[in-house]
C-alpha cells in the first residue's frame, strides 16, 4: 500500500566532540562564520521553551534567557575574540547557520529524490560535547516511500558507509551545495575535523552517522475510524527504525515486540504514534486529527526536539566519563567530571509538562540512562575502595618502617649511653 503524506520534515543530528583545550577556539572560529550567528533565546518570542523547561535546565542549556536587552546590545558590540572568552563560560551556546537562498524548478527527473534544508543549528557545550542539527524536507513528493529512502540514506552521508550506498537520485536544492558529497565536505568543516578541533580520540557511539529525528503526518483516508494503525504497523515499523521502503519487516505485533530492537512507543492520542530507539526518534500521524498539523508539528521540532537533545547529551557525557575511567590513576579527573554531571546535569526532572516527561522518561529507558549512571558510579566505588586498601597498605608499610628505624636509633643510643657509663 502506497502511503501518501500530507506534512513531513526529518531533523539529522550530528553529535561531534570538541577538544576541551580548543572549545574557546572553536566557538571563535563560528563566530567568525558570517553565515553563523548565536542565538539569543528571549522570553517573550521564545515563551514556549521558557514556559516548558524548569529553570535549572533553563540556566544550563538556554542561558541567554537571563541576559537583558542592555547585556545582549553589549555582547553584540564587543569584537569576536572577547565574545568567544565570554561565551565560552557558558554551559550551552546555541548557533543558527544561514544557507544560501533556495533553488526551486530542479524537479527534472521522475527518479529523483529533491530536498531542501530548511535550518541548521550547531550546539555547543562546555563539556566539548556538541551536535550538529540539520532540518530537511522533500520537496514536490507525497510518497512516504520517498520519505523511507531519504531518511535511510541520508543518515550515511558522512559514515564510513557513504561509499557503499547510491546517493545519485537524491537532489539538493540549494545553491551552496552542487551534490551530496560538497555537503558531506560542509558538515566535517563544521564538526571542525579539518582544523583539528575535533576529538578523534574519544568514543562516536553513531559511527559517524546522523541520528534521525523525523516527522510524518500521513493523509487520513489510511489512518481514520474505519481504517486502523494496525494496518499500518509495518510501515510505522520502517519509519521509526530509518529502514528504506524494500525493507521486508513482520507484520506481526507480535514477534516485533520479541525484537530488541522494536522501537519503544507512545500512544497518548488516537491518531499519532510516538517512536524511540538508539538511532532514531520519530512522530507518525494522520491528519484527521488537526492538532497534529498543527500545534503537535510545532512542539515536536521545538520543545520535544530540546528534550531528545538534553538526553542525548546525558547519553554521551556518560559514555564519555565512562571512558575515562581507563585505570588508578585517571579516578581524580573521572571523579570531577562524575560528580559535575550529578551537580549539574543528572536532572530528577526537566518539565512540568506531562507529554514532556513522558517523552524524556521514554528516552531515559531507551538510551539506558538509569543503568549506565549506576554502572560508572559502582566501577568508581570499586577503584576507590581498592584505592582505600592500597592506601591503607602503603600507610602500614611506612608506619612499620619508621618503627624500625627508630627501635634501630633507641639500640643505638643505647649502645651508646652504655659505652659512656
Amino acid at each position: 500500500m502506497e502511503l501518501m503524506t500530507k506534512y513531513q520534515y526529518t531533523y539529522f543530528i550530528k553529535p561531534f566532540l570538541i577538544k576541551e583545550n580548543k572549545y574557546d577556539k572553536y566557538l571563535l572560529k563560528l563566530l567568525k562564520d558570517k553565515n553563523c550567528k548565536l542565538k539569543v533565546f528571549e522570553k517573550e518570542r521564545d515563551l514556549n521553551i521558557y514556559s516548558y523547561f524548569l529553570q535549572n535546565v533553563r540556566d544550563y542549556f538556554f542561558p541567554t534567557f537571563n541576559y537583558d536587552k542592555e547585556k545582549v546590545k553589549k555582547l553584540e558590540q564587543i569584537d569576536n575574540e572577547m565574545k568567544a572568552v565570554i561565551i565560552s563560560k557558558l554551559h550551552c551556546n546555541i548557533f543558527e547557520y544561514t544557507l544560501g537562498k533556495e533553488i526551486q524548478g530542479k524537479i527534472d527527473d521522475k527518479n529523483c529524490i529533491y530536498f531542501s534544508i530548511n535550518k541548521i543549528e550547531i550546539i555547543c557545550l562546555d563539556t566539548g560535547i556538541c551536535f550538529l542539527v540539520i532540518k530537511t524536507t522533500l520537496e514536490n513528493s507525497n510518497y512516504l516511500s520517498e520519505v523511507l529512502d531519504f531518511n535511510y540514506k541520508f543518515k550515511d552521508i558522512n559514515s564510513e558507509f557513504y561509499k557503499l550506498k547510491a546517493f545519485n537520485n537524491i537532489k539538493i536544492q540549494t545553491d551552496k551545495f552542487g551534490s551530496m558529497k560538497d555537503l558531506s565536505n560542509f558538515i566535517n568543516e563544521i564538526i571542525g575535523v579539518k582544523d583539528s578541533f575535533s576529538n578523534n580520540k574519544d568514543m562516536d557511539i553513531y559511527d559517524k552517522r546522523f541520528f534521525t529525528y523525523s516527522y510524518v503526518c500521513i493523509d487520513q483516508n489510511y489512518w481514520n475510524e474505519s481504517s486502523k494503525f494496525e494496518q499500518l504497523q509495518d510501515e510505522f515499523y520502517k519509519f521509526s527504525k530509518v529502514h528504506s521502503k524494500s525493507y521486508n519487516s513482520s507484520t506481526n505485533i507480535e514477534s516485533m515486540e520479541e525484537d530488541i530492537g522494536y522501537p519503544q512507543t507512545i500512544d497518548k492520542w488516537e491518531y499519532a504514534r510516538f517512536g524511540f530507539t538508539k538511532q532514531s526518534g520519530s512522530l507518525f500521524s494522520s491528519n484527521i486529527d488537526f492538532r497534529n498539523y498543527t500545534t503537535l508539528l510545532y512542539e515536536y521540532e521545538h520543545e520535544y526536539l530540546y528534550t531528545l537533545i538534553i538526553s542525548l547529551y546525558q547519553r554521551i557525557y556518560l559514555k564519555k566519563i565512562s571512558s575515562g575511567f581507563k585505570g588508578k590513576k585517571d579516578i581524580s579527573s573521572a571523579r570531577k567530571s562524575f560528580t559535575k554531571f550529578t551537580e549539574e546535569v543528572w536532572f530528577g526532572e526537566i518539565t512540568n509538562s506531562e507529554t514532556g516527561s513522558l517523552l524524556h522518561t521514554s528516552w531515559k529507558k531507551v538510551f539506558e540512562l538509569d543503568e549506565t549512571y549506576a554502572e560508572i558510579k559502582n566501577k568508581y566505588d570499586i577503584i576507590y575502595k581498592q584505592l582505600g586498601i592500597n592506601g591503607h597498605n602503603i600507610a602500614n608499610r611506612i608506619i612499620f618502617a619508621a618503627l624500625i628505624v627508630s627501635l634501630a636509633l633507641n639500640v643505638v643510643n643505647l649502645i651508646m649511653l652504655m659505652k659512656i657509663m
